[in-house]
């Protein structure tokens, strides 16, 4: 047997002892150290992004939940920090829901991880404070780290005394990281998260071109209302950071 091949068998059992038997002259007992270290590491990086979800779980049901993302999926990035993205991935695309799992089991880790993701993006270099007071002229881009996200459960609200079992959405965030590089969370409406959108789809959009985007999809609303709206509410964000200019 090759040495390529008995490194498969290793890892092949590594993944799911239940069903590929251990290399033959390897003793069960260092095997035992090989299965509880890799799946305890993974269990450890998944646990500590996603806090809440894992306490809406038993404890046997969580680990069965990881086992199949730990035996199932095949991670493409060799990066620890990857692997919460890869298991999120593995529940969006890879996992067939079981009545363990809550209904807002996909919102609830997507909002987890972005807490992550921001947390971890590095710093653009190119990004510049936007001079105060705004203008029509203003160009806009949503800083690197921050996330405009968008869910119909009150993931923010969910604990192991609240399971909402229903929609009550849309629930509006923008998550993003203070100067400090504390990762915040703030609350908005629709149409403030409508505003960011537009921001996001058109990088370095000006104020007067954005209150004209929103002008078409309100109607009801004349241009100068929204842009005397959108100066109020975009210079918050200013404020704190979460748009900013981009050199050329």
């Amino acid at each position: 047997m090759s040495f390529q091949q008995i490194q498969a068998d290793f890892m092949a059992h590594i993944k799911n002892p239940s069903k590929n038997p251990a290399p033959k002259d390897i003793e069960d007992r260092r095997m035992q150290v090989y299965r509880e270290l890799f799946f305890n590491n993974i269990e450890g990086f998944v646990a500590s992004t996603f806090p809440v979800l894992k306490s809406l779980y038993d404890e046997q049901a969580w680990l069965t939940l990881v086992r199949a993302f730990f035996s199932q999926h095949d991670c493409l990035s060799p990066y620890f920090l990857d692997i919460s993205r890869e298991f999120l991935g593995f529940l969006q695309e890879g996992y067939t829901s079981t009545p363990a799992d809550p209904p807002f089991m996909l919102e609830l880790a997507h909002y987890e991880w972005t807490e992550l993701e921001v947390a971890i993006v590095q710093e653009a270099e190119a990004e510049l404070p936007i001079p105060l007071p705004l203008s029509e002229q203003s160009g806009l881009h949503l800083a690197q780290a921050a996330r405009s996200v968008s869910y119909q459960y009150p993931v923010h609200q969910i604990t192991c005394d609240y399971q909402p079992q229903s929609t009550s959405g849309p629930h509006c965030f923008i998550v993003y990281r203070d100067r400090a590089f504390d990762v915040q969370f703030i609350e908005t409406n629709p149409m403030t998260a409508l505003l960011i959108q537009n921001i996001v789809v058109n990088p370095g959009i000006t104020i007067g071109a954005l209150a004209a985007h929103l002008a078409e999809q309100f109607s009801q609303f004349d241009e100068e209302t929204l842009i005397n709206g959108a100066i109020q509410t975009l210079s918050q964000f200013v404020r704190l950071g979460i748009l900013v200019d981009k050199k050329a």
